[in-house]
């Protein structure tokens, strides 16, 4: 048994998952599915209840979460601002970072967002991660990144956290990525 609390936090694994409220649960349900490609895990079905909200989940290891975003339907949401910002947007969530296993699989979504026609609102590599910027239905930012090797970015994660490369969000360069010549943080 436990006998006196602790004086500072425990480090935490990380963030297990995220609810948005968003406007119209089938046009999210869409963005959520046809063009981040997470899968539908669950509906919340509580007898009585008129609230909708639905669970999401990516794959790890060939499995699914429980779930890694949540959506729950309130109509009285304003509209989102017409430009997404990536700074200035008038919104509580600046954007949701969704990782893909690797960079092939990283660059295989690019073209199927491109060919979807949503438009890339931002391309940048940061020092770790390589990284497109588009927005759901309802003006939240959403980050497609894959992580580049630890050995990067470990060695001053501060400084890596501060490169910004941006790189063009049309054409067919918005659908390039090189990894040559990538800068190497806190090495001598």
């Amino acid at each position: 048994m436990r006998q006196q609390a602790s004086s500072a936090p425990v480090t935490p694994r990380g963030v297990n998952h995220v609810v948005l409220n968003v406007r119209d649960m089938e046009q999210s349900h869409r963005f959520w599915t046809e063009v981040v490609g997470l899968k539908q895990v669950g509906e919340l079905k509580r007898p009585g209840s008129d609230i909708k909200m639905r669970f999401y989940s990516g794959e790890r290891d060939g499995q699914l979460n429980h779930h890694d975003v949540a959506l729950v339907e309130n109509p009285a949401l304003p509209e989102p601002p017409e430009k997404w910002s990536m700074f200035g947007a008038p919104m509580a969530i600046n954007h949701v970072a969704i990782g893909f296993p690797d960079r092939d699989s990283w660059l295989e979504q690019l073209e199927h967002v491109r060919a979807l026609g949503v438009p890339f609102n931002r391309r940048v590599n940061h020092g770790m991660t390589h990284s497109l910027y588009i927005r759901d239905p309802n003006g939240y930012g959403v980050e497609l990144l894959y992580e580049l090797p630890r050995e990067i970015w470990s060695g001053d994660l501060d400084a890596a956290l501060n490169y910004a490369e941006n790189l063009p969000t049309e054409g067919a360069d918005a659908l390039a990525d090189s990894t040559e010549d990538l800068p190497v943080f806190g090495a001598d």
